[in-house]
């Protein structure tokens, strides 16, 4: 387990993924179908390849109001309930197909009701083409369990709504709540009734925070909402002061360690967002050392142009990791999903280590 693995055994290691937009992973393929169905005219090419190049360039500006921006072209082709189910359908058996056993995607229902949809009929679209695409990878060998996160956007006003969609949709398929959006100006703590409300329903959410925005958003996530993991969380580096021979956590970093809250790390997003000049940079790697509990996850698969295999292959360049650590994330990950402990525990202990037994050793 302490070699380093290759590209070839990293497309075959078990790899779970918390954090993953349903609209930020589309195929190029697909917006271009449903524009051309739809009469959507404002796609800036109709060629799959020139498309997947144009979101990824217009993703690396450094700006996450820009990168917010392509967004538009995903959520436009994302308002019928088939082009919904085909979009979820899709994630499953391209994430499966990579080796992802076990995901949690997420979506903003409000942004998919443009055309009369009702927030609850995205929800049910979303999780029947999470079905027919886990069915089908499970008939290609693949087998994948993906269950959904819903968002609430921040500048908005409908969290409520969308926790209570959360509560009713949980033994269905949805495990948790999560809201997003621009940070700078829109603090997790504008939302607390909301959080407040999931508390006593003892239902999950994680809270993009420590992406745009720094510690302050950190802490407010945290100590006033009461957010069980961190949407990115990658700024908690501020707060870790390296001036001297051993690096020392302050308060804020010592009780996210100490209470083992989990960090949804992005890399290839975060240097598209101006958080690392690069990924050799990034700050998964120190926080990995410092026993964070750090998982890997791709954000938006579309506009990064990447995948869970890419993202262990740029940390296994970047920071020498072996199989030893791609597992110690991949499990991490795992222990931290919203699904049942007995769950969780039975794919670490039945898919995940046999898994990479299997292909670290050759066999």
């Amino acid at each position: 387990m302490n070699s380093i693995p290759t590209k070839d055994q990293i497309k075959l290691v078990p790899k779970v993924l918390l954090h993953d937009h349903l609209d930020g992973g589309l195929r190029p393929q697909t917006i271009i179908d449903i524009a051309q169905e739809i009469g959507y005219t404002a796609l800036p090419t109709h060629d799959a390849t020139e498309l997947a190049t144009w979101f990824r360039e217009s993703c690396d500006s450094g700006s996450l109001v820009r990168y917010l921006e392509t967004f538009d072209h995903t959520i436009a082709v994302m308002q019928r309930r088939e082009d919904i189910i085909r979009v979820a359908r899709e994630c499953a058996l391209d994430l499966a197909r990579d080796g992802v056993v076990y995901a949690e995607v997420r979506g903003a229902p409000e942004l998919f009701t443009g055309q009369g949809l009702s927030m609850a009929d995205v929800v049910e679209a979303t999780l029947a083409g999470y079905e027919i695409g886990m069915k089908e990878a499970a008939a290609e060998g693949h087998p994948i369990v993906v269950r959904s996160l819903l968002c609430g956007m921040r500048q908005n006003k409908n969290s409520q709504e969308v926790a209570e969609l959360v509560v009713k949709y949980r033994d269905k398929g949805v495990v948790g709540f999560d809201i997003a959006g621009p940070e700078d100006g829109f603090p997790p703590s504008d939302q607390k009734d909301t959080f407040d409300y999931l508390r006593k329903e003892d239902a999950h959410f994680t809270i993009h925070a420590g992406e745009a925005y720094g510690i302050p958003s950190i802490w407010e996530a945290i100590q006033l909402c009461g957010a069980e993991r961190l949407g990115h969380g990658v700024r908690i580096i501020d707060d870790i002061d390296f001036s001297g021979s051993e690096p020392k956590l302050g308060r804020l970093a010592s009780y996210v360690r100490d209470r083992r809250i989990p960090l949804e790390l992005c890399p290839t997003s975060n240097l598209q967002t101006g958080a690392a000049a690069s990924y050799a940079e990034h700050p998964i790697g120190v926080l990995a050392k410092l026993r964070f509990r750090v998982t890997l996850n791709t954000d938006n698969r579309l506009m990064s142009q990447t995948s869970m295999s890419f993202e262990m292959e740029e940390a296994v360049k970047a920071f020498e990791w072996d199989f030893a650590e791609l597992q110690r994330v991949t499990i991490n990950a795992m222990k931290s999903a919203f699904i049942p402990y007995p769950e969780r525990l039975k794919v670490i202990e039945q898919i995940i280590k046999p898994g990479y037994a299997k292909v670290s050793s050759g066999s």
